[in-house]
């Protein structure tokens, strides 16, 4: 806690002479000893291992082991194409974890390539990664901090430290500082300077007491680095799915051979009719058609300016319902403006956008003083400079009156500069004939040195009672969460020294600026908040500063929802988990409470997304169920870290990618429930004939071709439903719920028992026709061939049909729209095509053992297919009269 050490105390501890720095060979010995000044990462894995890694999946073996059964029965082209799937979904693993990996590379380039260091008596530039505990860096305006440094000395400096704090304001430091509370947060320890931070005013110097790993950003490149990389709840789901349907497939071979042992059936026989019940039990596209429907979510949600990095991250959107957004720059602009002026008894709000006249002369000399009392500029909207002198210069360009004008006309002559003391700063400028000082800062210092003021045109002296009014009006701003500066000038006929500038002078007034929230914020939350969604400010800044923003944007609502850094560390975690949810904005926070704060959340159940944009937020970005870094304002880092990016710095933009993310999710079930009612439907219809001793009226092959078209092109039709304009209507879905919620399983079942059944009553028309039943002993051969292909067409025309009843679970398919979905209607029939030409071709009804079928018979098989589509829809319409809908 160098902190709370004097400067000599750290000069001491380091061994060190502050004008001699250290001795070259000192230097190198500390190197050895300490290292180079750069963040490490753990050894990445090799491009061979991440690959096996992603084959160590239940529903990867459920798959592998289909593919020997296709090879074993000779069905190579099967076999190639579930090899084909299984490397898909290895690739596409690959490349989410070397994308992932890409936070701490990020890391490594925040270091400074040189800085300034005393060393052997002389200043000298070195490379960053030189730089040892002890060293004496010499900092000044625009210099990045190239390490963890105790100042020692500092000259109005101030630095920028947003990216790592929070704060939208530089700090000012101060060397002379010691802090002995040992919680004092980074924000407050003004003595000391961190790596990667910028100096945007004055000058310093420091003792380097951490580099490398040992730094502030040096945690976060820890906290980073560790892999605690948990499932989302999709993968968690298929993950439990392809065990269930492994162990299916087993119990079906299982159950297959004892039954055949007991029937006393060709063994031989039954071995084919194992292996067309485990093919049947498992949707082998299963694992590509979620990848492709991700896939082609992701391309949707990059439209509305959402770019997803991990696949899985989309649905896990859907399941949202904190989110936990950095201030700066996130909920607000990160543009310090200013809203209001004060001249005595006169309140005057800044007019947004367009240009504005000053209206009254005291007005045009207070805005003057401010622009010419300021060292930053403003031109073509790109500013250099202290944010908070940026704001007044931009104040001036709105009232039509621009710096480089004001220079021009009124050239300085001198100036006594800023500093933490007096909270002033002065210039002489020329004015006329004459001289005109211009003085700015904290109007309760202003009054100490002001005799009289400018009251309607007028200079009159300043009294008791107009002082009070003036600290009034500068408390009702600072109650808003403003900034609070004040001007004052004094005309004279010479030019005076620095130290006669701050005397006698006549106050102006004063101006309130704040970091102005994002306009469409407000909105934003609002629709969050319809959708169930809880939105939680964490910030670095001032717990008022904080309290207020939140309290206009709508996030909280009353005193006791926020709450500061150093409140959270006195309470313990369990206390602190417990009462998580009632809290609204977390102030004054550093990276570890921001860590802390979306592990609680998560303690109590919730599914949490944390937005941000400096490197502060990257170890809760990622941490957090989603993270959602800035496109515009992010750093590399929370880019690196993150989940998804927002390249319009939109938060806006969260509530579109949660809502696409809800839909997603609501499409990957569809297809999952009509591929899981599909192969139900097929182990229904060989099961039952394996019972019964009735012919199985499927073939292997028959059943890989039927999965062909069903399993491909009308799953992936699902998977791009147009989205339900009601579904931001609904509470975030809970992570625990079940694929089959909702009466998915109902629908599952009733759909897969009505295709199992039907198919066997084709099979038993195709039979029938010709004088046999299902129990008939010595069935020709082309009368087996003619009922199995009833039951073959029937099997197949039944799940395309079925799969415009998995649109809506509570919608008619009419009320949706029939051909809202031009892909699925494209894939039925181009299935139905398929299945005619296997039928009507010689070459393919030879291989797949059918034949064509008689007009009459057409019509039953399709009047037969879609029995199941009209249940569901009677079903539905059910529903419907119940709920009064």
């Amino acid at each position: 806690m160098w902190f709370s050490k004097s400067a000599d105390g750290v000069f001491k501890a380091f061994n060190v002479e502050p004008l001699q720095g250290l001795s070259s060979e000192e230097a190198l010995i500390r190197l050895k000893k300490y290292g180079e000044n750069k963040l490490k990462g753990k050894p990445a894995k090799s491009l061979a291992a991440l690959f096996f890694s992603q084959l160590r999946d239940m529903l990867i073996y459920v798959l592998m082991g289909a593919a020997v059964v296709t090879l074993l029965i000779g069905e190579y082209a099967d076999a190639v194409i579930i090899l084909l799937v299984v490397l898909l979904n290895a690739v596409i693993g690959v490349f989410q974890e070397y994308k992932a990996g890409k936070a701490i590379e990020a890391l490594k380039r925040l270091t400074v390539p040189k800085a300034l260091v005393r060393r052997d008596g002389e200043v000298k530039e070195l490379d960053s990664g030189e730089l040892v505990p002890g060293d004496v860096i010499v900092l000044d305006t625009g210099r990045f901090v190239p390490a963890d440094l105790r100042l020692v000395e500092s000259v109005n400096l101030q630095i920028e430290e947003s990216a790592l704090t929070g704060e939208s304001v530089p700090s000012e430091k101060n060397a002379e500082d010691v802090f002995s509370d040992p919680k004092t947060p980074l924000g407050d320890q003004l003595n000391m300077a961190f790596m990667s931070t910028l100096a945007t005013y004055g000058r310093g110097e420091g003792i380097v007491v951490g580099t490398g790993m040992n730094t502030e950003i040096g945690k976060i490149a820890r906290v980073l680095d560790e892999d605690d990389d948990d499932l989302t709840p999709l993968q968690k789901k298929l993950a439990d799915l392809g065990k269930m349907l492994g162990y299916i497939a087993i119990a079906i071979c299982v159950a297959i051979f004892i039954i055949a042992l007991i029937q006393k059936r060709d063994l031989f026989e039954m071995f084919l009719t194992a292996i067309s019940l485990a093919v049947a039990a498992i949707p082998e596209g299963l694992p590509a058609i979620v990848a492709i429907v991700l896939a082609l979510g992701v391309t949707r949600m990059s439209r509305i300016h959402a770019i997803v990095k991990r696949l899985p991250a989309v649905e896990t959107l859907g399941s949202v319902n904190i989110i936990c957004s950095d201030k700066t720059g996130t909920l607000t602009q990160n543009k310090m403006t200013v809203v209001h002026t004060y001249m005595y008894r006169k309140f005057i709000d800044v007019p947004k956008g367009e240009p504005a006249d000053t209206g009254t002369q005291d007005m045009k000399d207070m805005i003057e003083s401010f622009v010419l009392c300021s060292d930053a500029t403003y031109e073509n909207d790109e500013s250099t400079g202290d944010p908070t002198e940026v704001a007044l210069v931009v104040l001036g360009e709105k009232y039509h009156l621009p710096k480089r004008a004001l220079d021009s006309a009124h050239e300085r002559i001198a100036e006594r500069p800023f500093d933490s003391d007096r909270k002033l700063m002065s210039t002489l400028n020329r004015e006329g004939n004459g001289f005109r000082i211009h003085t700015k800062g904290a109007i309760d210092n202003i009054l100490k040195i002001a005799t009289h003021a400018r009251a309607d045109g007028k200079v009159v002296p300043l009294t008791a009672e107009m002082k009070n009014d003036y600290l009034r009006a500068a408390e009702k701003m600072s109650d808003r969460a403003l900034r609070v500066l004040g001007a004052a000038y004094k005309d004279t006929e010479k030019v005076l020294e620095p130290d006669e500038m701050e005397k006698d002078l006549t106050v102006l007034g004063l101006v309130g600026m704040i970091d102005p929230p994002r306009l469409e914020v407000r909105d934003a939350i609002g629709k969050a908040k319809s959708a169930g969604i809880t939105p939680v400010m964490i910030t670095g800044d001032h717990q008022h500063t904080a309290a207020a923003i939140a309290k206009e944007l709508g996030i909280s609502a009353a005193p006791n929802q926020v709450i500061s850094g150093s409140e959270i560390d006195a309470i313990p975690d369990d206390v602190f988990n417990k009462e998580m949810n009632r809290y609204r904005v977390f102030a004054r926070v550093s990276p570890e409470h921001k860590v802390r704060i979306v592990k609680a959340f998560q303690s109590q159940g919730n599914i949490v997304s944390m937005t941000g944009d400096g490197v502060n937020d990257a170890p809760s970005l990622k941490r957090a169920d989603i993270g959602v870094a800035m496109g515009i304002t992010g750093t590399d880092v929370s880019k690196g870290a993150s989940d998804m990016i927002l390249m319009d710095d939109n938060f806006a933009t969260i509530v579109a990618a949660i809502e696409e993310g809800r839909n997603i999710y609501n499409n990957i079930r569809k297809s999952v429930v009509f591929l899981l009612s599909c192969n139900l439907g097929e182990i229904i219809a060989i099961f039952a004939s394996v019972l019964f001793s009735w012919p199985v009226p499927l073939m292997p092959t028959q059943i890989l071709w039927i999965n062909l078209i069903t399993d491909t092109f009308p799953a992936i039709a699902l998977g791009v439903d147009p989205g339900d304009r009601n579904i931001m209507k609904e509470k975030p879905r809970s992570p625990k719920e079940s694929f089959f919620a909702g009466g998915a399983a109902l629908r599952a079942i009733l759909g897969g028992t009505l295709i199992g059944i039907l198919t066997l009553a084709a099979f038993y028309f195709g039979l029938n026709e010709h004088g046999f039943g299902m129990a008939s002993k010595g069935i020709p051969e082309d009368v087996l061939t003619y009922a199995e292909t009833m039951a073959f067409v029937v099997l197949a025309a039944s799940q395309l049909f079925y799969a415009l009843a998995m649109r809506h679970s509570f919608q008619s398919i009419f009320r949706i729209g029939l051909l809202s979905n031009k892909y699925l209607i494209a894939s039925i029939l181009f299935g139905l095509v398929l299945q005619c030409a296997v039928i009507s071709t010689s070459f393919l009804s030879g291989a797949f053992h059918v034949q064509m079928l008689s007009l009459r018979d057409w019509s039953i098989v399709i009047a037969l297919s879609l029995i199941p589509l009209a249940v569901n829809e009677c079903i539905k319409a059910g529903m419907r009269i119940r709920s009064g809908k």
